[in-house]
């Protein structure tokens, strides 16, 4: 259950991320609530995971979801470069999350 409970966590990491950019500086009513809403649920959900989960572990699984979920929202929804070396540093992030995810014994 923290798994998913992080998986969640890192999904409203990169909702809250691509709120804020839609924000333009928090000067957009909606767009700033829903930013701080799934900012604060990806907050809570991290921190029940981390009931269970190590502390470097879970917060590299989080943080490691939605820079690699940002840069595919980015590049598919807002139609940001996709060149070689970004996909390369992205797909060496999502080898670094299944390292951790295998070698965290939980």
């Amino acid at each position: 259950m923290s798994w998913f409970l992080l998986l969640i966590a890192g999904l409203l990491e990169v909702a809250w991320a691509a709120g804020l950019k839609t924000s333009e500086g928090f000067t957009r009513l909606w767009p700033s609530v829903f930013t701080v809403v799934t900012a604060l649920g990806s907050f809570v959900l991290l921190a029940l995971a981390m009931r269970q989960l190590p502390l470097g572990t879970a917060y590299a699984v989080w943080t490691g979801i939605g820079a690699v979920g940002a840069f595919i929202f980015g590049a598919v929804m807002m139609g940001e470069a996709l060149t070689v070396a970004r996909v390369a540093s992205a797909s060496l992030i999502v080898i670094g999350l299944v390292g951790l995810k295998l070698s965290s014994g939980h």
